[in-house]
């Protein structure tokens, strides 16, 4: 019984001692290491107290050893600032090094060498020139679709139409699928009433982009 408390006691101090935080296998390794050599107790112990499997303690790392193909993709990357992990792989495949661009990419996040993704400018949604303010009704109008949904769970669209200087709606017009047959026509009834409008100011989408909507 003795023997039994002095064990546990020990085990204490040493996890008081050593163990602070959850550690990587092989910060692990090193600890079970100092633990047999600081206490003189049998690595089974050590790694009893490390929550560590025995087989991942004996385990050496069989890899390649790829410091030369480290320091020649650091030397690429450095030199080729724009340069992401694609191609360096081909550069470094150009040069009759033996890769894959998931060993490139793999080393490439470990050298810290990311580049930072250049976020690409939106250049259909640039102003092209100044925005006309409508001063009289029927000048310029704003066309858009509102998606909504009914109580059955189906949803539907309904083409709006906005006078820009009145802000009146000439059309709403709802459907469950709202083709550019369909929008033509529904702009011709308006304009066979009050007139086509000087201009109509729409968003950058796909829905108003046809054929027939263009003539």
């Amino acid at each position: 019984m003795k023997q039994l408390v002095a064990d546990l006691s020990l085990d204490k101090h040493i996890l008081q001692e050593v163990v602070k935080k959850a550690l990587r296998p092989a910060c692990k390794r090193e600890l079970v290491d100092q633990i047999t050599h600081w206490f003189e107790i049998g690595s089974r112990r050590a790694c009893g107290l490390v929550l560590m499997n025995r087989a991942t303690f004996y385990y050496r790392s069989r890899a390649k050893d790829r410091s030369a193909l480290k320091m020649r993709l650091r030397d690429l990357a450095m030199s080729r600032v724009r340069f992401g992990y694609l191609r360096l792989t081909v550069m470094l495949k150009r040069e009759g090094w033996q890769v894959g661009k998931k060993l490139v990419y793999r080393l490439y996040r470990e050298l810290g060498l990311q580049m930072r993704t250049k976020k690409r400018r939106k250049l259909a949604s640039a102003q092209r020139g100044p925005v006309e303010v409508a001063v009289r009704a029927n000048q310029r109008r704003s066309m858009d679709f509102i998606t909504d949904r009914l109580e059955s769970g189906q949803y539907f669209r309904t083409l709006t139409v906005v006078d820009q200087c009145t802000r009146e709606c000439p059309v709403l017009e709802p459907a469950q699928s709202l083709t550019a047959a369909k929008v033509v026509h529904a702009l011709d009834q308006v304009a066979a009433q009050r007139g086509y409008p000087e201009s109509i100011a729409v968003d950058n989408g796909s829905e108003f982009c046809s054929r027939i909507t263009d003539g």
